[in-house]
Formats: C-alpha cells, sequence, structure tokens
C-alpha cells in the first residue's frame, strides 16, 4: 500500500515533478515513421505538453509546441514547407529549433524588421531509428537514442502497433514485472473465455524472483514441471526502464513501451521482430509498417480476445489512475515493490543532476546494447518446433497482410533444428 503522496510520485509525468523529471532524461517513441510519411503533421500530447510533430519538405523532423505563438492557432493542421512549418493562420513559419523564421505581413511592412528574431516556440530534438520517431524533452546534451540489438537485425519482418489506453502509464508498466499474472489472465482466464493465447495450458508458479541489470529489472520465474535450470530462470525476461516490456527469441522478439502522454492517458507502442530461418530471405520492407490495435468491441467493452487486450482490462479496470492506498500486496508483488523502490532511487539520481540507468552515451557500446533472449526450442506456442505454428497476434487489429507475412515467416523454421 502507498499513500496518497507516494502514489503520485509515481502516476504525476508533468515537467518538475520527480517522475516527469526522470521520464525526461529519456528518448520517448511517439510515432512509426510510416505515418509521417502518409501525412505530414501529427498532433502529439506528451508528458502533459501539446505539440506538433511534422516533417518538412526536406525530410527534417520538428516536435514544437502545438499552438502558434501568433494567435493560438493548432500548428497541427500547419503547411509543412522546404525548412519548416508554416502557420495556415497568417504565414508565420517555424523551424525545428522552434525558431520564427518567416513573418510575410510583417516582413513586408518592415523589411528590415527583426521582430521574428523574437519570437520562438519550444521544440524539441526528434530522431528516427527502427521504424519510429523518437522525441527527447528533457536538457542538453541530449543521449543517444538506445540502439537494442534487435533493431540491428536485417533477417526478418517488422511491424508496429499503436494504441492509446486510458489509464496512467505506471499501471501498464508494474504489469512488466509481474510474471504470475500470466498464469490467470492469460492463461485460466483465456480459457475460460474460449480464447486461443501463446499460453496454453495454465503454469503453476512454483517461485519468482526479480534482480537488477544494466537497463532495468529481469524477472524469473519458475513453473510446475520446470526448474531453476529453465531459460525463464536463468535468462528470465525483461522490465525495461524506463516503461518497456522486452520479450525476445533467437527467431522473434518484441518490445512494448508505455509512453505517458499524460498522468491519465497511456501511448502504447509495441515494436514486434519474426526473423527467418538460416539459410531463408528475408521478405522486402520498403518502410516498417503500422497499425492501431483496438481496445474496445462493438458494445463500447474492452476487447478480451488476444493477449495484450487482456492486459489492458487489467490496467485500465483500475481506474485512470490506479489507488495504491487501497491495495493489498501480496507474494506475488515482490517484483513491483522492487519496481516502486528503484524508480525512487533513480528518480533521486534525476535530481541530484545524474544520469539513470538506461541511459545511453557511450557510441560504441551503442553500436548494439544486448538484451537476454530465449532459446525455447521446442517448448513454445509458437515457432520452430511447436505444434502450433501459426501466428497468434498479441493484440486485435493486426492486419491480415501482416499476419500472412509474419507466417511466411514462421514456415522458414518448419524443418529447422536446434543449434548443437
Amino acid at each position: 500500500m502507498l499513500t496518497e503522496a507516494e502514489n503520485r510520485f509515481f502516476t504525476e509525468v508533468s515537467a518538475g515533478t520527480p517522475m516527469g523529471e526522470y521520464l525526461r532524461r529519456h528518448w520517448h517513441p511517439i510515432a512509426p515513421i510510416a505515418e509521417l510519411d502518409e501525412r505530414s503533421t501529427k498532433p502529439v500530447r506528451l508528458l502533459g505538453e501539446d505539440l506538433v510533430l511534422y516533417r518538412d519538405r526536406s525530410g527534417t523532423y520538428g516536435l514544437i509546441d502545438r499552438l502558434c505563438p501568433h494567435r493560438r492557432v493548432d500548428l497541427s493542421y500547419g503547411i509543412p514547407e522546404e525548412d519548416g512549418l508554416r502557420c495556415m493562420y497568417h504565414g508565420w513559419m517555424f523551424d525545428e529549433t522552434g525558431q520564427c523564421v518567416e513573418q510575410p505581413f510583417e516582413e513586408t511592412v518592415h523589411p528590415d524588421g527583426r521582430f521574428k528574431e523574437k519570437v520562438k516556440v519550444t521544440a524539441y530534438p526528434v530522431e528516427p531509428k527502427a521504424g519510429l520517431l523518437w522525441a527527447y524533452l528533457g536538457p542538453a546534451p541530449a543521449p543517444l537514442v538506445p540502439n537494442w540489438e534487435p533493431f540491428t537485425h536485417d533477417d526478418g519482418f517488422v511491424d508496429v502497433c499503436i494504441t492509446v489506453l486510458p489509464c496512467n502509464w505506471f499501471q501498464a508498466q508494474e504489469n512488466s514485472i509481474d510474471p504470475v499474472h500470466a498464469e490467470w489472465l492469460h492463461a485460466y482466464w483465456a480459457q475460460q473465455l474460449s480464447v486461443d493465447t501463446i499460453f496454453g495450458k495454465p503454469p503453476s508458479h512454483i517461485k519468482i524472483g526479480a534482480d537488477a541489470f544494466d537497463y532495468g529489472m529481469i524477472y524469473r520465474r519458475v513453473v510446475q514441471g520446470s526448474s531453476e535450470e529453465d531459460e525463464n530462470w536463468l535468462k528470465g525476461r525483461v522490465c525495461l526502464f524506463p516503461y518497456a516490456l522486452f520479450i525476445g527469441h533467437t527467431y522473434a522478439c518484441h518490445f512494448e513501451w508505455r509512453v505517458p502522454i499524460d498522468d491519465e492517458n497511456t501511448l502504447s507502442v509495441m515494436w514486434f521482430l519474426n526473423r527467418v530461418a538460416p539459410g531463408h530471405e528475408p521478405p522486402k520492407q520498403p518502410s516498417i509498417p503500422y497499425w492501431y490495435g483496438e481496445v474496445y468491441d462493438e458494445d463500447g467493452r474492452f476487447r478480451t480476445s488476444h493477449v495484450v487486450n487482456q492486459d489492458i482490462v487489467a490496467w485500465a479496470g483500475q481506474g485512470r489512475i490506479a489507488d495504491r492506498t487501497k491495495e493489498t500486496l501480496g507474494e506475488s508483488d515482490k517484483g513491483v515493490i522492487m519496481l516502486r523502490r528503484m524508480l525512487k532511487e533513480q528518480a533521486a539520481l534525476v535530481a541530484e543532476g545524474k544520469d539513470p540507468m538506461s541511459v545511453v552515451r557511450d557510441p560504441v557500446a551503442n553500436e548494439s546494447l544486448h538484451l537476454p533472449v530465449h532459446d525455447f526450442f521446442g517448448t513454445i506456442a509458437v515457432g520452430p518446433g511447436a505444434g502450433n505454428t501459426a501466428h497468434i497476434p498479441f493484440q486485435h487489429g493486426e492486419p491480415e497482410e501482416a499476419i500472412a507475412a509474419i507466417n511466411d515467416v514462421i514456415a522458414t523454421w518448419k524443418d529447422a533444428k536446434p543449434a548443437s
């Protein structure tokens, strides 16, 4: 149980709050690159700030205050020009640094005037990586966008899922360090719902554990029929700081980032990689496709048919902001307790002017940041050696063409053998 003040510590993300300042030391995935290829402006709300993401005609990305400082018009309707974003109301234009670079009428009336030099809006750096656009809202100098090892692979099919969640980010992230929920939410409850998930028969947990590592936490589990010699204990799963889950196998992996929109809403960004078997040609991907995950059914109820949809029921079912003053933690919550303690420690480092964990500044190390992955050959629900070799989407709404492409990739593993 937390006090009301402790709960606010974790859930408030605006500038000047402890968690808001901690989160601003990290890069945030905010949109698929392909989405800006289709439309060059996108309204973005991030960490409680209203912004507009744009790509100008030269290909430069910008993230600036959404409202024009002239007459407070919404710049997400603005006009991307060669070197900036122009307000459609009176033509003022801003570059990616937030500097006003053109004021057509003012410059006509006062050709030698320097008024535009005095006008500047909030602006944040944007970088493309792994099919996503990343934003940094913290102080200079900005760290590097982490180049996780899966980002370096070019031997598979990648797709991205975007979902807006009606709840605080911390409810979703606590799930990332909670192994026991899979036994009940994704296995037992899924069976009651008669839906097919990747988990199959409910795995009765015997033992759980959690450890810190360079980029966050690793949770471990022993289930009935397994031992501490199995990968679920030896390698575990990754709760990636500040707000992600990473699940990796040698043939497939995915990230789930829970990006705070504000105190009551979260942007779920999931990045999936399915790799072809050695010796097979990967599919051609001129760009990384994206899709929006579906949350509600036709009756306005939460969907329950897929793993992440079931998670959303649990997260959002706690309310927009979970009231942790009324919770009752037990033995299954060891990881949750450790996560809260570690985040307090990381926020304290930021308050001291230091970098928190998972902030990367070494370009050599950032060539490929290793995360633990499982072999799991023949012991999983989908993949090499498994009885079920059809792709099961993690969330409702994955396009049929993406499912077909992933099934083609999975088929390359049909005759694959475990490494000796």
